[in-house]
């Protein structure tokens, strides 16, 4: 199922049931895992690894170096998982040694609408939903079931956390912590990504923690490190508080908070 106007290199590994379109290039070190489909006109560079299911449309360029200056052409990869879906036009480049980890990952049942970008170095979670032109520069880590509206911009180095909500046209420039909802240029924190929560089915128990967790962190004036430690004895009986506190915690350019 390659079609003959397909370059693909004789050391990509192909799984079963693949199919490579036209004039699409595949280049070395490219693992394709079965069921892998990719349409017209893509550039597939390794090494890189695309896992079961992967559907990557026309125009894409996946597995890329980077363009950032300080990258030397030094060993990266790039990570794809299972059943993510890559749209027209998308970007994601592999990683680069300074600074960074050398790898991309991009986890799995992730949706990259049209003309998405993911520099060097991200980590992306799973059930990831990035909607037109959204863009993370390098370093950025983001956690399961984060959802990005189009146009929504990521710094380097930046810490997105799960289940939270980056609105259309967003610049992100502190650390988002989990369940969070932010909008704006420059973002502020807006509240609970609350539709979001409830949508991956949390129980109402775990919904109200987690709001009491957001108020004590959000309303109550008190200093970020003195609500954490509040925050203990909740933390310990609901492990969505926990994944909350734990987002505060790892934050190193600061949360982003609301509007003055």
């Amino acid at each position: 199922m390659i079609d003959e106007r397909a370059i693909v290199d004789s050391s990509v590994v192909v799984g079963k049931n693949v199919s490579v379109g036209p004039w699409t290039i595949v280049g070395p070190g490219v693992v394709l895992g079965d069921n892998v489909e990719i349409a017209s006109s893509v550039v597939v560079k390794g090494p890189c690894h695309i896992g079961a299911g992967v559907k990557i449309y026309q125009f894409a360029t996946v597995g890329e170096d980077t363009p950032a200056l300080a990258y030397a052409g030094e060993a990266s990869e790039l990570t794809v998982g299972d059943n993510t879906i890559i749209r027209e036009g998308v970007t994601i480049h592999r990683g680069m040694a300074a600074g960074g980890i050398s790898k991309t990952v991009v986890g799995a049942n992730c949706l990259l609408m049209a003309y998405v970008h993911i520099g060097h170095d991200c980590i992306v979670g799973n059930n990831v939903i990035m909607a037109n032109n959204a863009s993370l520069a390098g370093h950025v880590v983001v956690g399961d079931y984060a959802n990005f509206g189009g146009y929504a911009g990521i710094p380097q180095f930046r810490q997105i956390g799960a289940h939270t909500h980056i609105a259309g046209m967003s610049l992100v420039t502190k650390d988002v912590p989990a369940f969070m909802t932010v909008a704006g240029n420059p973002a502020n924190a807006i509240g609970l990504n609350i539709e979001g929560i409830k949508r991956r089915g949390f129980s109402e128990e775990a919904i109200q923690a987690v709001k009491a967790a957001h108020r004590l962190v959000y309303r109550s004036g008190k200093k970020l490190q003195d609500a954490i430690a509040e925050l203990d004895e909740l933390r310990k009986l609901h492990p969505e508080v926990d994944m909350f506190v734990q987002s505060l915690e790892s934050s190193d350019k600061g949360i982003i908070r609301g509007r003055v």
